[in-house]
């Protein structure tokens, strides 16, 4: 099996058969070095899970310790936040297909991976996030509508970094990884308490911003926890492509454990994450985390997954919905009965409510703020375009009053 095997994917050619009958024996030879080279992806990677797709419990002696005395209620409390942070993620995917948006980033099947590793956080720990972390927002107490304004366009992120110990969302890919690291360092001189997460995905791992990250914190023994939400497609790019090793396995090279989780299993995301930054606070230095996750969704809502994958690879991964699991668990092994989940439904109607009006209420963007403060003193490029910006503008309101006269 390799890394990043799925029944539904078409088999790709590999480059000895490209070469068909006119191929050199050098030809088959290189063929057969690549073939031998991949036999390290062969075997099933190891994999951290605590609750089954089924929602049947899984005994694990190194992790169980960290979720053991775990209650009904807190279970019910990671239910009710995957569920509330889907609910509001769906919202806002429907705000940007009515236009009240200029871009979302989904987060959908990925609920028990943030959930499970934002909760596993203490309050005093900094967390820096990608621009997908929705559900590590709603843990780490940011209220959901601050994270829609920079969608809108109306602010440049919505919410005081330092309130909630949640870094401002960062659209560059994998630079969050060195600030995190800086911080990190700077908590280890300090001589404080706390710990440092930063999430990325699986396609930031091939940035070289994350590669430093990694030494610079295995060198300095920072006190951060890589989070890698291997979603499995970095926008069109499979994961195969990106990487001959699965990618918890990078951090042997630079000299600190990795550990891939099953990031839609709620449990094992909570406990494997709580031993990653309790080994960190206790001065032992970086962990990756690797949640073997899945993308239900568009990469973004200017992204058509239609094109580069296939549906039934999206169902395969439908019967492990994370939020399905948990609730089987509910179900059969806690007292939670019907009354729990009809009031989690009205209150997640009410919260997808409340997102629409507080977007609606927001003010639209200043169309013309992305040309101010490029230049100090002004630039007649600048100024040009500009103008044409604003030719074009002004178009759509000819349109719309000759629309009216014809009304």
């Amino acid at each position: 099996m390799t890394v990043e095997s799925t029944a539904a994917r078409k088999p790709r050619r590999s480059a000895a058969g490209k070469t068909g009958s006119t191929g050199s024996k050098a030809a088959g030879t290189t063929g057969t070095r690549r073939a031998t080279a991949k036999k390290p992806t062969d075997a099933q990677p190891e994999l951290v899970q605590l609750l089954t797709p089924e929602g049947k419990r899984v005994k694990n002696a190194e992790y169980d310790p960290f979720v053991a005395d775990i209650t009904s209620d807190e279970l019910r409390g990671l239910y009710r936040d995957m569920v509330l942070t889907r609910r509001f993620d769906a919202e806002a995917t429907s705000l940007q297909r009515q236009g009240e948006l200029g871009l979302w980033a989904s987060l959908l099947g990925q609920e028990a991976a943030q959930i499970g590793s934002g909760r596993a956080t203490r309050e005093d720990d900094y967390v820096f996030p990608t621009y997908r972390e929705h559900g590590v927002a709603w843990c780490r107490g940011v209220d959901p509508t601050n994270l829609l304004g920079m969608f809108r366009g109306v602010n440049n992120g919505g919410w005081d970094p330092n309130s909630n110990n949640f870094h401002l969302y960062t659209i560059v890919i994998g630079s969050q990884t060195l600030h995190a690291t800086g911080y990190a360092m700077g908590i280890a001189k300090d001589g404080a308490d706390s710990a440092v997460i930063a999430y990325f995905g699986d396609g930031a791992s091939s940035q070289g911003d994350v590669a430093e990250a990694f030494t610079f914190s295995a060198v300095y023994n920072a006190p951060v926890v890589f989070f890698c939400q291997n979603n499995q497609w970095a926008i069109s790019e499979p994961t195969e492509k990106q990487t001959r090793v699965p990618l918890y396995q990078r951090a042997q090279g630079f000299g600190f454990p990795g550990v891939r989780v099953d990031g839609n299993d709620v449990l094992a995301c909570l406990a494997v994450t709580k031993w990653a930054l309790e080994r960190a606070r206790r001065g032992e230095g970086p962990t990756l985390v690797e949640a073997y996750t899945y993308r239900m969704g568009a990469h973004t809502t200017s992204d058509d997954p239609t094109r580069y994958r296939h549906d039934d690879e999206r169902v395969a991964w439908e019967a492990k919905d994370p939020i399905a699991r948990l609730r089987g668990y509910l179900e059969s092994e806690t007292d939670t009965n019907e009354g729990f989940f009809a009031e989690l439904e009205a209150e997640s109607e009410a919260l997808g409510r409340r997102v629409r009006e507080v977007v609606r209420a927001m003010p639209d963007p200043d169309h013309f703020a992305i040309f101010d403060n490029a230049y100090a003193d002004g630039h007649a490029l600048v100024d040009e375009e500009r103008a044409q910006f604003a030719a074009y503008q002004a178009s759509f309101a000819d349109v719309d009053a000759e629309e009216g006269e014809k009304r």
